[in-house]
């Protein structure tokens, strides 16, 4: 994401690709520059002013299709584009929904590939079901959403899913949770068990694109009240702070 004009915490999302290729054996272009390339897209789409997207995929090359690996000289394809961030004030000073689905994905949703069936098909029925996003659940662990991690409060501590194979642990996340430090905000690696989450004080979904999202709503049932909390509203000030300093 960059703030006008301004990738934030690139060099950690860029490691995280590093570890991604290396988890799907995909040879890394090492004489691309994706922070220069970004700089350039945003640049020529005049994006400099306000929030924006920078997305880069990459595949293991041209080749004929087949279930084994290409020759070893393919070289892998890269794709890249910007686009303009839509503001998501009124979601994130009032809440959103969300909705609890079955966690039915492979074992390694550490590695961020572009294999996201059950997710798109998970988020297509949050969106059938007027939430902004669907929440999986593995043998009653909350684990993390379709494109976010998640944090519950109880009793003044945060927790929020360890960083294992069964989640992708965000950009996002690791600076909440560095922002939790700073602020002496308690906050918990631990499972979060979906019969707990009703016990809440406050529920919210964090990521690159949704930043610090409250949830005032789960299925069918309010969280506190059906409002923002204090612990919420504290970071989503810290970190839209933290963004904007760096």
């Amino acid at each position: 994401r960059s703030y006008d004009g301004h990738l934030f915490k690139a060099d950690e999302h860029l490691a995280r690709l590093d570890r991604s290729l290396e988890g799907l054996r995909i040879d890394k272009p090492s004489r691309e520059d994706f922070k220069a390339i970004a700089a350039e897209l945003i640049r020529r789409n005049d994006l400099e002013n306000g929030d924006a997207r920078f997305y880069v995929q990459i595949t293991r090359g041209e080749a004929e299709r087949a279930h084994s690996f290409p020759e070893d000289e393919t070289y892998p394809t890269v794709y890249a584009s910007v686009a303009p961030l839509p503001p998501n004030d009124e979601k994130l000073k009032n809440g959103v929904k969300i909705i609890l689905v079955p966690d039915v994905r492979w074992t390694r949703c550490d590695i961020k590939t572009v294999s996201l069936l059950p997710n798109v098909l998970a988020s297509q029925q949050a969106k059938e079901s007027g939430a902004e996003e669907a929440v999986f659940v593995k043998n009653g662990v909350v684990t993390e959403g379709t494109h976010t991690n998640v944090f519950a409060v109880f009793d003044g501590r945060l927790a929020t899913h360890p960083s294992t194979n069964e989640i992708l642990a965000g950009i996002t996340r690791g600076v909440i949770l560095q922002l939790c430090e700073k602020l002496s905000l308690p906050c918990d690696e631990r499972p979060v068990l979906e019969n707990e989450l009703k016990k809440a004080d406050e529920i919210f979904v964090a990521s690159t694109t949704s930043e610090v999202m409250p949830v005032v709503q789960v299925d069918d049932w309010q969280v506190a009240g059906g409002k923002p909390g204090p612990i919420t509203e504290k970071l989503q000030k810290a970190f839209r702070e933290e963004a904007r300093r760096q």
